[in-house]
């Protein structure tokens, strides 16, 4: 499935526009200037891309594409937002994925862990990723060496701001792409969420602000040198390629499901002197991630829970508000955090 949007500053100066900004000149005029959105469902990374491509069009005087590409519209489904932009006179590839973007940036840092997420970055390229402060992902040492890597904690920014985290990445981009006119970007922001949800303009302005000063830049990250290699594509079986026998080396299986990427910004954590294994989560929850053994307590319980699977985890939290006695607490997800705690359902197949 997929969406577009594309234009040029020609027929667009009958839309309302509440200034003019300088010319725009592209970093490297005679090439495009690419930017991917690495996201989910349900994070905005297809209004921020619409967003973007409109105030650079319609404000910006640029030619500019814009689609995205998603998968069932689940809550944490793949998304790949592209936005494409050339010089006003220049034609435009409308619908082409962008396999070679100048900046990505990637609002779930579990995407990070796919290889996918960050090919064909630009030796000189941008990568920006939604994660507090903290320890960085060993992944990233895959980057270019001479690409910029940034930072910013976008999921928090936006709790505190009642927003959501594309405001705040504009608000970055903005900063980290001087030819962006921040006026414009701003104002095609507000006018995205005006007609719907007009309580929301002021909440998305702050969180814009926020993301232009509220990152960090990190230093000596990459070691790979020169431009990534875009992902290629898995080669399809046929009848001359499938494997001897018709045989599928990687079925589909349940236990290889991997959540993570569900969860936004809050996972439940589990306060063993407070439980009392009376089970009431385990009827609750729709993932079956809770982990029970065999009770040592000298009799007092059968079985006890011993802690969450976060593999399998997609942070609904109804274990949370089932817990009679608070065992189960809703907590922030910080880098880390569910690897650290995590307990295997099935250490003999997954560590």
């Amino acid at each position: 499935m997929s969406s577009a949007l594309t234009s040029s500053r020609a027929g667009s100066s009958a839309l309302p526009t509440r200034h003019l900004p300088p010319a725009v000149v592209l970093p490297h005029p005679e090439e495009y200037y690419e930017v991917r959105f690495e996201s989910i469902g349900g994070l905005g990374a297809h209004a921020a891309g619409q967003v973007l491509a409109t105030a650079s069009v319609v404000r910006m005087g640029l030619n500019g594409a814009h689609f995205s590409s998603y998968g069932s519209e689940k809550k944490g489904s793949l998304i790949r937002s592209y936005v494409r932009l050339t010089a006003g006179d220049r034609p435009i590839r409308t619908s082409a994925p962008v396999e070679r973007p100048d900046v990505i940036v990637v609002f779930h840092a579990a995407l990070l862990r796919s290889p996918a997420t960050f090919a064909g970055l630009k030796a000189d390229g941008t990568l920006i990723y939604n994660a507090p402060a903290g320890v960085v992902p060993p992944e990233l040492s895959a980057l270019p060496r001479t690409a910029r890597v940034v930072r910013v904690d976008a999921t928090g920014i936006a709790m505190k701001q009642a927003s959501r985290p594309n405001a705040v990445f504009l608000g970055t981009l903005c900063a980290l792409c001087p030819f962006l006119d921040r006026s414009s970007v701003l104002d095609a922001l507000s006018e995205e969420f005006a007609g719907k949800h007009p309580e929301a303009v002021a909440a998305n302005e702050s969180a814009f602000h926020a993301g232009e000063s509220e990152f960090e830049e990190l230093r000596g990250v990459g070691t790979a040198q020169g431009d990534l290699a875009p992902m290629q594509a898995e080669p399809l079986w046929g009848y001359d390629t499938q494997p001897v026998g018709g045989i599928l080396p990687t079925p589909g299986n349940s236990a290889w499901n991997d959540l993570t990427t569900s969860r936004i910004g809050w996972m439940p954590v589990l306060d063993s002197s407070k439980c009392i294994h009376c089970g009431v989560c385990d009827l609750v929850c729709p993932d079956f991630c809770l982990v029970w053994g065999e009770a040592d307590d000298g009799g007092k319980f059968e079985r006890k829970l011993n802690g969450v699977d976060y593999r399998y985890c997609k942070g609904c939290l109804r274990c949370v508000e089932s817990c009679p006695t608070q065992a189960l607490a809703k907590t922030a997800e910080t880098a880390g955090l569910a690897d650290k705690l995590r307990v295997p359902l099935f250490p003999e197949l997954i560590a």
